[in-house]
């Protein structure tokens, strides 16, 4: 198809009639084979084969519509017709079809659950599709039939939709159906904690289907992935799933699990892919450079590292930061600035409201609690009397003003959530 497109262009003739002369004649299967190449290609990352996806996906349904009926006869044409409509294909030209269909060339089965899964009733044929599969395996439409199982039955047995997946992507290598069967599978494992099996499904993906345009979906689930369960995965898990990933997309993973990482405290995780980011190729952008700075510098405040942090932020031009990342700066340098200020010395001296006369010795002793010094009817904090000890001015002051700080941080990482 690569060389029919180019012979259009070096034609200068319209795309579409000469591509429909190309077609004309052709059997359903042939159309079909086409539509399959231009499918794996797009997942493979040649994106530009998406406009040519679309026509044919226009011209084999005239194509079928217009088909004399014996053309059926030919089980690779019926074959055709079920792996167009699982491919994205027009729905209503499989009902056409099959409601045509005197000469029993369809399997009815295969037909009826095919109609209620493109009308968004699968949940209705999941058994019927747990028998069926095997059938089928071994045939052109195996793999689609797999995936298809493994789609209706994730919801109430992600176990079996697993092994579905398992076994269409390993019996379609390179295709589309590799592509999604594997995507899935990292969600499925990613949601059930199965950390092994994600870390081996995205490793095959990074490697395979990088160029993707679904690609960001599995970004999306490896950054969960791994800063779910940083521990269990270790640095070198995180390095070795994407090595073999160009430095552009690479870094982009990196910088985003170190921001999730910098928002959910995880500062050695933060500093660990902030550092992978940067050593990600020699033509990083300033702008990279400064948000793997951001989230360097915030993972190093609890480390003890206040001093240092707080200047690498100051450093940070806000030109090379978004929105998002200037608040997670903002949030990071008021912890710093709180850490650093010095405390009151009045704030140090003991209040006298906070101690109680102990009724059984006569001694004063320290109020630990509510319960367990003034019994308990007192809550929690407060004197017997029902009154909440009172502060020193200046440290109350000071509590009030953390207390807001505080807010005021979780206010901005809840916007960043």
């Amino acid at each position: 198809m690569r060389r029919l497109a180019a012979a259009f262009l070096l034609a200068g003739l319209p795309h579409g009639a000469l591509a429909q002369q190309a077609v004309d004649g052709l059997q359903p299967y042939q159309m079909l084979r086409s539509l399959q190449f231009l499918q794996d290609t797009v997942v493979m990352g040649d994106h530009s084969a998406a406009e040519m996806q679309r026509f044919m996906l226009s011209t084999i349904d005239r194509a079928l519509r217009t088909a004399d009926p014996t053309v059926f006869d030919d089980p690779r044409n019926v074959d055709a017709v079920l792996i167009y409509a699982m491919s994205g294909g027009n729905p209503a030209t499989l009902e056409f079809l099959v409601s045509k269909d005197v000469g029993g060339n369809f399997d009815t089965r295969v037909a009826d659950a095919l109609r209620k899964y493109l009308a968004g009733k699968g949940s209705m044929i999941a058994g019927g599709m747990e028998k069926m599969v095997p059938e089928y395996r071994g045939q052109r439409i195996g793999p689609y039939l797999a995936l298809i199982a493994g789609n209706v039955t994730v919801t109430k047995t992600p176990q079996n939709a697993l092994a579905f997946y398992d076994w269409a992507r390993l019996t379609a290598p390179g295709t589309i159906i590799e592509e999604a069967a594997l995507r899935r599978s990292i969600a499925i494992t990613v949601e059930l904690g199965m950390v092994d099996k994600a870390l081996t499904y995205s490793r095959q993906y990074a490697r395979r289907f990088v160029f993707s345009p679904y690609a960001s979906q599995f970004a999306d689930l490896f950054v969960r992935l791994v800063v779910s369960h940083y521990g269990a995965l270790s640095d070198e898990d995180v390095r070795n799933a994407l090595e073999r990933m160009d430095d552009d997309r690479a870094r982009e993973i990196y910088l985003r699990i170190a921001r999730q990482a910098t928002i959910d405290g995880k500062a050695k995780l933060a500093q660990f892919a902030s550092g992978e980011a940067g050593a990600r190729g020699v033509a990083i952008s300033e702008g990279d450079r400064a948000v793997a700075g951001l989230y360097s510098g915030a993972a190093k405040l609890p480390n003890g590292k206040v001093e240092d942090a707080s200047k690498a932020l100051a450093d940070i031009p806000d030109a090379r930061l978004s929105p998002q990342d200037k608040a997670l700066r903002a949030a990071a340098q008021r912890v710093a600035e709180e850490v650093l200020r010095p405390p009151v010395a009045e704030s140090f001296r003991q209040d006298e409201d906070a101690n109680i006369q102990n009724d059984i010795s006569g001694e004063t002793v320290s109020a630990v609690s509510g319960d367990e010094r003034a019994g308990k009817a007192a809550a929690p904090g407060k004197t017997p009397g029902g009154s909440a000890p009172k502060l020193d001015p200046a440290f109350q002051t000071y509590v009030d003003r953390g207390r807001s700080t505080l807010d005021a941080i979780d206010d901005l990482l809840k916007g960043e959530n």
